[in-house]
């Protein structure tokens, strides 16, 4: 499977690593790198050593030889950029947040299915081993019966244009926010009742911190914090009615810790010859387009629609617009 990137920032960076870190019987190959900038395209690509390097994204997604699009750009540019791809027959795997908003969402996969293209939502978290091995023990039941879960993540990056500026669908929620709804949706599903939320307004009108609890109709409750303001242990913690379970970096899952009476009693760590993580939503792919699906099991399409409408909501409640919320699509 030979994959395109769209985008030459830091995220396509950590891509290009990753491919260039796998086994070749893997089967896939870092082939090609599209910018806006001809230059910058060539630049990246002597750098990470790949056959074919675009001034245009459109160049990119015509070359009969791409496989699979990697959509690398700014959330405010993953619709337009994912429906090229889509247009020209190729396979997307399209970064978080995977739209600005539901209705870009909801347009996107619609496309996809009427294409009969592989669409995916680049949310690593979901493809991963550790993150599937905690569904793994849940169900087992070494905690008992989970009642209450948290996660945090921040990182001081309050800085960034990214995060400023709102025609680039800034501020923490799209960014790392999404990550921890992510983290207790994967663990405590999608039966919501209610959700409330205190929150942080900047400057540029973006939010720079937030907590947002989930309440289930069964009782369960989930609390996640988000910050670009500042630093934090990146924990997950799921309660349970007998243990608790920690995951070190909702972001990057490094170890899942078992407590009993407050003492560890089981480990499990990441695969020894993970390159970065990245590498399991790609898998993910070649193996979806080896079975013919337009969607991975991993990260169904309704689900990355209902989030995306959960983080409408949000933002419609902290007054937080994009300019993308004005499109007519």
């Amino acid at each position: 499977m030979k994959v395109g990137i769209l985008g030459t920032g830091w995220i396509a960076d950590k891509m290009a690593v990753t491919l260039t870190g796998l086994d070749k019987k893997e089967g896939i190959e870092l082939y090609a790198v599209a910018s806006r900038s001809k230059e910058k395209a060539e630049k990246f690509a002597s750098e990470w050593k790949m056959p074919k390097a675009y001034g245009s994204y459109q160049a990119l997604v015509e070359d009969p030889a791409v496989d699979l699009v990697y959509i690398a750009t700014p959330h405010s540019h993953h619709y337009d950029n994912s429906v090229m791809a889509i247009e020209a027959g190729k396979a997307v795997l399209c970064e978080k947040a995977f739209t600005a908003n539901a209705a870009e969402a909801k347009k996107l996969i619609e496309l996809a299915h009427a294409r009969k293209v592989l669409i995916t939502e680049a949310i690593w978290t979901r493809y991963m081993p550790l993150s599937l091995k905690v569904n793994e023990l849940l169900k087992q039941g070494v905690i008992g019966e989970p009642t209450q879960l948290s996660a945090s993540l921040c990182y001081p990056m309050a800085h960034k244009e990214r995060i400023l500026r709102p025609e680039l669908c800034g501020g923490a929620l799209l960014d790392i926010g999404v990550y921890c709804i992510n983290f207790a949706r994967m663990y405590f599903g999608s039966d919501i009742e209610k959700v409330t939320s205190e929150f942080v307004i900047g400057e540029t009108g973006m939010d720079m911190q937030e907590n947002i609890a989930f309440h289930y109709r069964d009782g369960k409750m989930a609390n996640l914090q988000s910050s670009v303001m500042c630093r934090c242990d990146r924990k997950g913690l799921i309660c349970g009615t007998e243990n608790y379970l920690t995951v070190d970096n909702i972001n990057c899952p490094e170890k899942i810790t078992v407590w009993d009476d407050y003492k560890p009693v089981a480990e499990y760590l990441c695969p020894e010859n993970q390159v970065t993580g990245y590498e399991y939503q790609v898998m993910a792919c070649r193996d979806a387009l080896r079975d013919g699906l337009i969607e991975s099991p991993y990260m169904p399409h309704n689900e990355t629609i209902a989030i995306m409408l959960q983080m409408d909501e949000l933002r419609a409640e902290w007054g937080i617009k994009y300019p993308n919320d004005l499109r007519q699509l």
